[in-house]
């Protein structure tokens, strides 16, 4: 497999940027460049996704005949983290010096485990295996088993198609 191809595929499948880094490493710089851009992506994606996903939750949500869902119900429903990460993004990007950039992103980055941590935490705190697996006849840990192996296998295609020099010319740095 091109490394390219494998970089893709890792950024398109693991969960967080540092395991990214990490494993298309491992494999070769071209890799974890690659995965490093891919996982980017997503990460830039995501707002743009729950965006879109709470539009359409509010207006499938809405009882048949009942009045239109308002902005206020949207904005009720919309994941405020997304502000965040625009606010920052356009900080980051276009009022702060790169020399102020780098001088405070170690400290962020420390700040960024911390809170990683503490929010999978919390979600461990509440989550129960045992629950998942007999909750609905076990259909949930099913689901998510399926998916996760259909996400595996669409992003290797993706992968190839994208970055293996089959849809465009094969990426190389």
């Amino acid at each position: 497999m091109p490394d390219a191809v494998a970089g893709a595929w890792l950024g398109g499948t693991l969960d967080t940027s540092g395991s990214v880094v990490a494993a298309g490493a491992l494999i070769s710089e071209t890799a974890m460049k690659v995965g490093v851009i891919v996982k980017m992506s997503q990460n830039v994606l995501i707002g743009v996704a729950a965006f879109i996903l709470s539009v359409v939750w509010t207006f499938k949500d809405a009882a048949p005949g009942a009045e239109k869902p308002t902005l206020m119900e949207i904005w009720y429903r919309f994941p405020k983290f997304v502000l965040g990460f625009l606010v920052s993004s356009v900080v980051f990007s276009f009022l702060l010096s790169p020399q102020t950039v780098n001088a405070v992103k170690g400290s962020l980055n420390g700040l960024t485990v911390f809170w990683f941590a503490l929010a999978f935490t919390s979600i461990g705190l509440e989550t129960r295996f045992m629950d998942l697996a007999t909750m609905g006849g076990g259909r949930p840990a099913i689901a998510f088993f399926v998916a996760q192996g259909l996400n595996v296998i669409w992003t290797l295609l993706l992968a190839y198609l994208l970055f293996g020099g089959i849809l465009f010319p094969a990426f190389k740095f």
